[in-house]
């Protein structure tokens, strides 16, 4: 069977391990068939309890620091788009689904925007108008599969310098629709028999030394890390202050909780156990400015009318330089550059070049840094992906494992305790 037949669930500078779908499952390491010595057959079991094997060997390295970044694909479960009564999406969406409920909902004409229905256009019409190049309907009327929401918001947001005033209230108001559709497309509730978190953070919490605190970043604006380690009673910094009225204060990270434990001998400090870090280095549905905007405090999401976010467009990168997430994302570097540290990518395509190229130059240059890379495709043709297959081919400690949050990921990561 040819190689690009085969589809690779794992691979590393030393290993490749893959299979063929079919009537007659295949299962292949470094495209060798794999016999078992009786001359039985070679099962899906035994398949998967051969990644399981390799993950483990690449995780379980005894690492102080551990780093996992969360892409869009963690919140993602069965793709569909299930709303509630308000409009706000039961699961998460990939950006190509976001972008089709934009589609979708602006063909009527008008919105409800908060209290009031405003007049909107359709998505094909502010193409036209704001000429932006790419076709984005196909043959059959429906939004191109090629579409890219991030470069068309780009081509909105530059526009918006020179909207004619006869269009422009409308265009606002779209503007405003599309931006408030991301929001509610993104904005769902933790549900521990949907989501995984609580599964996957108890199996990272396994791997972390007691002195050290385990450190999450997140791309996503939902709070459904906030929310799982709510439920398991874990302590946050968010890099808000532990107030009644919480603001941000990046220095909250460098704390950790520990208490005095007196001996004769020596002053012992016990650290608290499942303290974590969280970087949400776009924004959070639960962050907004104060009444002063002097300040950006975290509210219950309920209560915030306007939430501090980096809408997908082509100047995130630019605003990654402004308060707050310029400290996160210097965070996130350092982070990275820390001796000893495993990286684990859950769901994140490496599409947005900022934080792929803070990632490639932390392989490049920290020795000690081991990368998994795990996501529901690992053959991406995007050449940040690319880049990172070329550096793994060059021995640095880069791995690849097609598996997702929801889907095979904590079984992987995991042991038997939790795969239940």
């Amino acid at each position: 069977m040819d190689e690009e037949k085969k589809e690779v669930v794992f691979k590393s500078n030393k290993i490749r391990l893959s299979l063929t779908n079919g009537d007659n499952n295949k299962y292949y390491e470094n495209n060798e068939e794999l016999k078992k010595e009786n001359n039985q057959p070679y099962e899906e079991a035994d398949f998967r309890n051969l990644i399981h094997e390799e993950t483990q060997r690449f995780v379980q390295q005894n690492f102080s620091n551990i780093v996992v970044l969360f892409g869009a694909g963690a919140s993602v479960t069965n793709n569909k788009y299930t709303p509630d009564e308000k409009g706000f999406a039961k699961t998460g969406l990939t950006v190509l689904n976001i972008a089709k409920q934009i589609f979708e909902q602006l063909k009527n004409g008008t919105y409800t925007l908060g209290e009031n229905v405003v007049e909107v256009y359709s998505l094909d019409k502010i193409a036209e108008i704001s000429s932006y190049s790419d076709n984005i309907i196909d043959e059959n009327g429906n939004l191109n599969h090629e579409f890219n929401l991030e470069d068309f918001l780009s081509n909105l947001f530059a526009f918006e310098k020179f909207m004619p005033d006869r269009l422009k209230e409308k265009l606002l108001n779209t503007k405003d629709v599309i931006l408030d559709i991301i929001v509610k497309s993104t904005s769902y509730d933790y549900n521990s028999e949907t989501f995984k978190h609580v599964k996957l953070l108890n199996i990272l919490s396994d791997l972390i030394k007691s002195d050290n605190k385990l450190n999450l970043v997140s791309t996503n604006y939902d709070t459904l890390i906030e929310d799982a380690a709510e439920t398991m009673k874990w302590t946050v910094f968010d890099g808000f202050s532990f107030s009644q009225s919480p603001q941000f204060d990046s220095t909250m990270f460098d704390w950790n909780l520990v208490k005095d434990v007196p001996n004769v001998k020596t002053n012992e400090n016990i650290y608290k156990r499942n303290v974590v870090n969280l970087l949400k280095i776009h924004g959070s549905l639960t962050w907004e400015l104060s009444p002063s905007e002097t300040n950006i405090v975290r509210k219950s999401k309920e209560h915030v009318t306007k939430p501090i976010l980096i809408f997908p467009s082509s100047d995130k990168f630019a605003k990654s330089y402004q308060e707050p997430y310029f400290d996160l994302f210097n965070k996130f570097q350092n982070l990275l550059q820390k001796p000893n540290t495993l990286l684990i990518t859950i769901g994140f395509s490496f599409a947005d070049d900022h934080i792929a190229r803070m990632i490639l130059n932390a392989i490049l240059t920290n020795n000690s840094l081991a990368s998994l890379i795990t996501d529901y495709n690992i053959e991406s043709e995007n050449k940040n992906w690319k880049e990172l297959e070329t550096v793994m081919n060059e021995y640095y400690n880069v791995a690849f494992l097609k598996a997702t949050l929801h889907d095979k990921l904590t079984i992987y990561l995991g042991d038997s305790k939790h795969d239940n």
